[in-house]
């Protein structure tokens, strides 16, 4: 697929920023999507997309991001990028209940909401893209990150689902699954990336990643590749995987 209309969720910063401008580069049309009107303006501008502020906690919001991506693409989406999330870190026990609700609100229920309002034109067309931005937290597990990691996991698990209902329709379904990524995530979250290894990598090659989910169909794309050891082996062997994470973390 080439060109057409895309909509990136989170794109006023960080992964969803690159993404957008490598989607648009290749053609696309982008309806930026973020919560900080200045930021997406921003981004949107220096894309030459259609800036589009939302509160994803909202479902009316959800609703209103939707139709606009919609009437942009003139009744019709190609791309659909579920990358908008937030993190967490802390004990379950301290974390407050408004930001576990958030937190199940943004990662997870809003983009379920995006996918049921924007897949019926993607499927009566024959052609679509629908990539969801995972976390290696999701796959994995990380302390400290429970609901986060819930969140993350349960997306993985909707994609795979979807994946199974759409085959053979046209609309292909891909997930993007990164590890430590340098943006501003973790400064969000409220505590900084404590880990000398692994480094943090470039927004830029997750977005390449999604950008091959997008062009190939690809189904499923670890950021960095080295990610699919620990899950393989978390597969094959738990017992040994536990004893690992709980020796090195």
């Amino acid at each position: 697929m080439s060109g057409g209309v895309a909509l990136v969720t989170g794109a006023s910063s960080g992964i969803g920023a690159a993404t957008a401008a490598a989607l648009a580069r290749r053609g696309y049309r982008v309806v930026v999507h973020g919560r900080d009107e200045q930021a997406v303006a921003e981004v949107a501008k220096a894309v030459g997309g259609v800036p589009a502020s939302a509160d994803l906690e909202r479902v009316a919001e959800v609703e209103r991001l939707a139709d606009l991506a919609l009437e942009v693409g003139g009744g019709q989406l190609d791309v659909l990028v579920n990358n908008a999330g937030f993190g967490w870190s802390g004990d379950f026990e301290g974390m407050p209940v408004p930001i576990a609700e958030r937190l199940t609100a943004v990662n997870l229920a809003a983009p379920i909401a995006l996918t049921r309002a924007l897949l019926p034109g993607m499927r009566a067309r024959g052609a679509g893209r629908l990539v969801f931005v995972s976390s290696i937290a999701g796959r994995l597990g990380v302390g400290g990150e429970a609901v986060y990691a819930a969140t993350k996991a349960g997306l993985d698990c909707f994609a795979e689902s979807l994946r199974g209902e759409l085959r053979g329709t046209g609309v292909t379904v891909g997930v993007v699954v990164p590890g430590v990524i340098a943006t501003p995530f973790f400064q969000r979250r409220g505590t900084p990336y404590p880990r000398r290894w692994p480094r943090p990598i470039p927004a830029e090659k997750v977005a390449e990643a999604v950008v091959r989910c997008v062009e190939r169909g690809t189904a499923e794309v670890y950021v960095p590749r080295w990610l699919r050891v620990p899950v393989a082996v978390q597969g094959v062997a738990p017992g040994a995987y536990r004893w690992l994470e709980g020796r090195f973390g």
